[in-house]
């Protein structure tokens, strides 16, 4: 199996093909998830909750998101490997570039940071030196206390626009993807209609490039209320890896997020 790269996942948007992420933590889940034929893995710091216990993914260190970027590189097949930059480590360009390196050293192939445009001036820095960036908007947990709790972002007109906005400065400063999170499904049809680039949609509908779930949620086995947005696949697997190859095979054929799983 070739591996997937940028330039596979642009290509794929171009021809109207849709792809699936999934996160993974560990090498044995990444070898899982990349042979079953996910085309990319998030490294993501939802570590936090579904790993350490941890009540949000605030307390998520830069050193532990390249502890598990490493783990995940030595057991992926062929996946792209997107790692979350997490709480407080881009707050200046010169900050994201240094903890971007960690992560690309780590085994990275992109980074992913949560904000809007004021993330232009490092989104450019890290374009410029070589390191592909995905912007995260809409839900941004890593701002939860900011906007009052897990909330559909981009619901009245005003923010909406500013959601659109943002997406195309961000474009313009030279992102690889874009990732939107919990926005409403016209509104993410409207970002991805209106950018060249890929866009990943968890909570945000099927007319995203892409999908992304964590791991913990599409297998049913985290704790608590499920998101409206996920679905359990092992309701309709014989095996952990058989989920994950029938999620693939739904987010690419469209099946996957269904209306239930979206917000107006």
């Amino acid at each position: 199996m070739s591996n997937i790269t940028l330039h596979t996942l642009t290509a794929r948007k171009q021809a109207g093909e849709k792809f699936a992420v999934l996160t993974a933590y560990d090498a044995t889940f990444a070898h899982l998830v990349s042979s079953a034929g996910i085309e990319m893995i998030l490294v993501g710091d939802s570590l936090g909750m579904v790993l350490q216990g941890q009540s949000s993914t605030l307390p998520v260190t830069v050193d532990e998101m390249a502890y598990h970027t490493a783990s995940v590189a030595r057991g992926n097949q062929s996946a792209m490997i997107m790692s979350d930059l997490p709480f407080m480590s881009y707050s200046t360009p010169e900050q994201a570039m240094d903890n971007s390196a960690k992560l690309m050293q780590a085994g990275a192939h992109i980074v992913k940071l949560e904000g809007g445009d004021w993330l232009c001036d490092s989104v450019r820095m890290l374009a410029e030196r070589g390191v592909p960036v995905c912007p995260h908007l809409g839900l941004t947990p890593q701002a939860v206390n900011k906007l009052g709790g897990y909330r559909v972002q981009g619901r009245d007109r005003q923010s909406a626009l500013k959601m659109i906005e943002d997406a195309k400065k961000l474009e313009d400063a030279g992102a690889s993807m874009l990732l939107l999170e919990c926005v409403p499904t016209l509104l993410a049809e409207e970002i991805t209609r209106n950018v060249e680039i890929p866009v990943i949609g968890i909570g945000a509908g099927h007319h995203t490039d892409a999908q992304v779930l964590v791991m913990h949620d599409m297998l049913g086995i985290t704790p608590g209320r499920r998101p409206k947005f996920v679905k359990d696949f092992m309701t309709e697997a014989d095996s952990i890896e058989q989920a994950f190859r029938l999620y693939g095979d739904q987010v690419r054929a469209g099946t996957f997020p269904g209306p239930e799983h979206g917000f107006e």
